[in-house]
């Protein structure tokens, strides 16, 4: 299922957890190709010899893995775009600081992919309008770029706590470091270069760590969790009838778990004919179907029973205050297992 975004200008994707597992696996694989891509870099910068790798070769794949580092961070922003769960917009994808979430964090990552683009340009200008000595200073914005990246991974996303991707992420600013202090050494002619080069790497290591598993060490959200009670957005419409009436909820939850529900009901003045009750949740996807059980005696809430695919139930209440429009104000959305 496809939905429009009202407060912005993306398209939502609500059916399906696919997109939210590509926009993780595409981040996290447009890093590592990235940092080898600079590792590469720095190892032609510093002009090494190897009979296994000429030359030649190196610059191949420092060609190629920039390109495959490009496509990565394409799927990342793409699935980003149209995912659900995040309240992302075109605009948010492209002009760095104005996300509404982690507007830092955020903006940091669109000025490494923006870095990117501009080096991607520079190296189509090489042979014909650049100099190779311009060329060769534009280069350098690669060190920003994967900079702005290792900010971007530590400080957003789920998995940036996750013991493989702090791994990659805390090896990743250790070769750069290491190989960064090597280039400088040799370039200094410095007899023992790993003299310099590994306590450099060690050093960025041991002040890194400290921040990823304090200040920026993330807590997620449960994942589909059997309790939660969350402030609703949501809106209300009534279409009366002479005998009947239908009366329709549809919001999203917001806080410790992330849900959307749609609750109908057809009913006469004396009692409920009908009703059908679902609840999705964000970014699983799981949903929860059932009917609505009860409606609160001054008509400002109700309760209802579902059961998620698995057979798990879950009771859900949901109340509001008194509104003459259609927009549910102070409105909660309560589950129990």
């Amino acid at each position: 299922m496809v939905r429009r975004d009202t407060q912005g200008d993306g398209v939502r994707l609500t059916s399906a957890p696919i997109d939210w597992y590509a926009a993780r696996a595409g981040g996290a694989v447009a890093y590592v190709l990235l940092t080898a891509a600079v590792l590469l870099g720095l190892r032609m910068a510093g002009r090494t010899r190897s009979e296994r790798w000429p030359r030649l070769a190196v610059e191949d794949l420092h060609r190629y893995a920039g390109l495959l580092a490009g496509a990565f961070i394409a799927v990342h922003v793409v699935t980003i775009a149209i995912d659900s769960y995040l309240p992302f917009s075109v605009t948010s994808l492209v002009v760095p600081f104005v996300a509404r979430y982690r507007p830092a964090w955020i903006g940091l990552g669109i000025v490494a992919a923006e870095l990117l683009v501009a080096l991607a340009v520079t190296n189509r200008l090489r042979r014909r309008r650049l100099s190779y000595r311009a060329w060769r200073r534009a280069h350098y914005l690669n060190f920003a770029a994967w900079g702005t990246a290792t900010l971007h991974g530590l400080g957003s996303g789920t998995d940036r706590s996750q013991p493989w991707l702090l791994a990659i992420m805390l090896a990743a600013t250790g070769a750069v470091l290491t190989a960064t202090a090597w280039r400088l050494a040799r370039r200094r002619r410095i007899a023992r270069p790993s003299l310099l080069a590994l306590p450099a790497g060690a050093a960025g290591v041991a002040v890194l760590l400290p921040l990823v598993l304090g200040p920026l060490q993330f807590r997620p959200r449960p994942w589909d969790a059997a309790r939660f009670n969350d402030t609703l957005t949501a809106q209300i419409s009534r279409q009366p009838g002479a005998t009947r009436g239908i009366i329709s909820l549809a919001g999203s939850g917001t806080g410790d778990q992330a849900v959307l529900v749609r609750a109908d009901l057809l009913e006469t003045p004396a009692r409920l004919l009908d009703t059908d009750f679902q609840m999705e949740y964000l970014p699983s996807g799981a949903r929860c179907r059932g009917t609505v059980t009860r409606i609160d005696s001054d008509g400002l809430g109700f309760a209802a029973r579902c059961h998620l695919g698995n057979g798990h139930p879950r009771a859900v209440a949901a109340r509001w205050l008194a509104s003459a429009g259609t927009e549910l104000q102070g409105a909660t959305i309560t589950a129990t297992s």
